[in-house]
């Protein structure tokens, strides 16, 4: 069977600080605008009757998502110069040699992953910090995370230690690419869905 690295977001412990994504940002020298870690601030509720009486129920979390290094990638699908290919270790690569800028990745992508780097005219994305883990070394965004949300791992080691959730509000559906991240959701993700939930601050994600 072949390797497929992960990620694991706690959401349950995840602030919404977004070190994680400063710390991406800086490793990856990203102008503004660009952004290969994103967090979500998720909130919806109100106000609801119960027994005569109005009583709130209000929620709010944070997700931070990247690249999710599919496991049935569209991004390499539609590529049609195979710049776009995984690695034995699942990780998905872009190969600027071969990359024509075409975008067709970026509309193909569920997750917005793929940024286009208007400098070079070429794709950009997570590379899950490649360069540090083949030093032994965590991703930026795993290493600066105050909370400890962010962990890195074989996906079926994580799935087994912390559940198989891939899929929780505002994310697509999971079978459309097989996203490789398990998700600790938090307790409100209950309450969470396209009718009673809302991304707040969209122009930040």
């Amino acid at each position: 069977m072949s390797r497929q690295l992960a990620f694991h977001v706690n959401a349950a412990v995840c602030t919404g600080c977004k070190a994680c994504q400063v710390a991406c940002k800086d490793k990856n020298n990203l102008e503004v605008g660009r952004l290969f870690r994103r967090v979500y601030d998720v909130d919806g509720g109100g106000w609801v009757e119960r027994n005569g009486f109005m009583e709130p129920n209000v929620f709010a979390y944070s997700l931070s998502i990247s690249c999710m290094h599919c496991q049935s990638p569209l991004c390499l699908e539609v590529c049609p110069t195979g710049a776009t290919f995984k690695r034995a270790d699942g990780i998905v690569m872009v190969n600027k040699d071969v990359c024509i800028g075409c975008r067709y990745c970026e509309w193909a992508c569920p997750y917005g992953a793929r940024q286009f780097n208007e400098a070079t005219g070429q794709s950009s994305k997570c590379d899950f910090c490649a360069d540090l883990l083949d030093k032994g070394e965590q991703p930026a965004c795993v290493a600066t995370c105050p909370q400890r949300a962010l962990e890195i791992g074989e996906l079926s080691e994580l799935q087994a230690k912390y559940g198989a959730t891939s899929q929780v509000y505002p994310l697509p559906e999971a079978d459309l690419t097989q996203p490789s991240i398990v998700i600790t959701p938090h307790p409100a993700m209950l309450l969470a869905n396209a009718n009673t939930a809302r991304v707040a601050k969209p122009g930040e994600v």
